[in-house]
C-alpha cells in the first residue's frame, strides 16, 4: 500500500497490508513513520520511495527500512534499439 503520511501507513498496517511504501517523505519523517509502523506491526515490510537518488540514498537507509526504491535508475535509462526474430 502506498502511503504519504504516518496516519495512512498505520491504517494500512492495521488493515494487515504486507508491504507499506512510504512515498515522498523527508528522511527524518520517513524513519519516524517506519519505526511507528514496525512497532505496531513488526511483520510488515517497509519500503522507502520518492525522490531518492544515489547521492541521498544513505539518508534513507535505517533499521526500520526493509526496501528502497529508486526511480532514478529507470527514469534516465538510455533506450536500446534491438530486434528479435523467432
Amino acid at each position: 500500500v502506498e502511503c504519504s503520511s504516518v496516519d495512512e501507513a498505520l491504517a494500512a498496517a492495521g488493515a494487515r497490508a504486507d508491504i507499506i511504501l512510504l512515498d515522498n517523505l523527508a528522511p527524518q519523517e520517513l524513519h519516524a513513520a517506519a519505526a511507528q509502523v514496525k512497532a505496531a506491526q513488526p511483520r510488515v515490510t517497509v519500503e522507502a520511495s520518492g525522490g531518492i537518488v544515489l547521492e541521498t540514498l544513505p539518508q534513507f537507509l535505517g533499521p526500520h527500512i526493509d526496501v528502497v526504491s529508486m526511480g532514478c535508475l529507470t527514469h534516465s535509462a538510455p533506450a536500446l534499439d534491438f530486434a528479435l526474430r523467432v
